[in-house]
């Protein structure tokens, strides 16, 4: 297998004795690398003193007279959300605590594009010796929107971002948008759909997010999810669960459930409590899942032996947004680690 995700910053850090990923100071000048920390050429001495020596040492203490003497209001801002980010990811001391932390305790302050960065990573240790592109592009969804195709009675789903990209360019760049503005409808671009024999194809173009992950009850893509799911909840919680899609929930001893994103969350709540659910609302689901606990002593004691029900849905302009959090907040455990 390749080497895959570069960007995800994975490289950078180290692992810990219990396999969590370890907070370097490579990892912490990544960000600092970036092009919206990095002085312009007009910046101010203090702005430039101040970004030097965390260059030198990114966990340096820094008094808030550092960050209030930069002459640009934009570089303070920028300097105090990355010092509150940086500060957190140092107390926690892995990324997977930073994370646990940021929902267990509130995530104010901290940009949605650090969150993503965070999941980014840690999916990559521990896709770090999975040989299978479907879990690689399963786990796109973990941390990149998604748009989503109802056809022929497939669900599938594209990167948001790709697929704009195509919408406003016919995917050839800036040469596609002259093209676009022109009034001449660009060739339409077809995204390749990863499947049991075609997902080695991923490898390569990982970084592309160019291709499409089926999630029809029954494909490959969809069990990708789920095995995935499941290693995302063992590695956190440290329990094993065992997921696997079902068409319905038939059940009238239904007492748990986790939406898998905000739109399945509100669905199951309205079915769950009895309320109205209308057509269309429920034509927005596109999955469903029976997760069950390995050991039900993890469960809660009233709980336990029962199974818990998943759901992940679109909104209603077509698009996902998993929040891979609500799986590790949300389930009736035992005891919190």
């Amino acid at each position: 297998m390749p080497d895959f995700w570069r960007s995800s910053g994975y490289h950078l850090l180290a692992r810990d004795a219990e396999g969590r990923l370890e907070v370097t100071d490579d990892f912490l000048r990544a960000y600092l690398l970036r092009p919206e920390m990095q002085p312009p050429s007009e910046a101010c001495a203090n702005e430039v003193a101040l970004y030097n020596g965390l260059l030198e040492e990114p966990r340096r203490p820094v008094a808030e007279s550092e960050v209030a003497a930069l002459a640009d209001p934009d570089a303070r801002e920028n300097f105090q959300v990355w010092l509150g980010f940086r500060d957190r990811l140092l107390a926690a001391g892995t990324l997977e605590g930073c994370y646990l932390r940021l929902f267990r305790e509130g995530a104010r302050g901290v940009p949605g594009l650090f969150i993503d960065q965070l999941v980014h990573a840690i999916l990559r240790g521990l896709l770090d010796e999975t040989p299978s592109g479907l879990r690689a592009r399963a786990g796109e969804l973990f941390f990149r929107g998604q748009t989503v195709s109802l056809d022929d009675g497939r669900v599938r789903l594209a990167d948001s971002e790709t697929v704009a990209m195509h919408a406003a360019t016919g995917g050839f760049g800036n040469l596609g948008r002259l093209v676009v503005e022109a009034g001449t409808a660009p060739r339409s671009v077809e995204l390749d759909v990863l499947d049991e024999r075609s997902h080695v194809h991923y490898w390569g173009r990982d970084e592309a997010y160019d291709t499409v992950l089926d999630v029809t009850f029954g494909a490959a893509g969809l069990d990708a999810l789920c095995r995935l799911l499941e290693r995302w909840v063992a590695h956190f919680l440290g329990v094993t669960v065992v997921i696997h899609p079902v068409q319905t929930i038939r059940d009238e001893r239904w007492v748990w459930h986790v939406g898998l994103d905000a739109e399945a969350t509100a669905i199951l709540n309205d079915l769950y409590n009895g309320a109205e659910v209308g057509e269309d609302r429920l034509a927005r689901i596109l999955a469903l899942f029976r997760l069950e606990f390995a050991d039900s002593a993890a469960m809660r004691p009233d709980l336990a032996g029962r199974p818990v029900y998943l759901a992940m849905a679109m909104a209603p302009d077509r698009t996902l947004r998993l929040k891979p959090q609500n799986l590790l907040m949300n389930l009736p455990l035992a005891s919190i680690s």
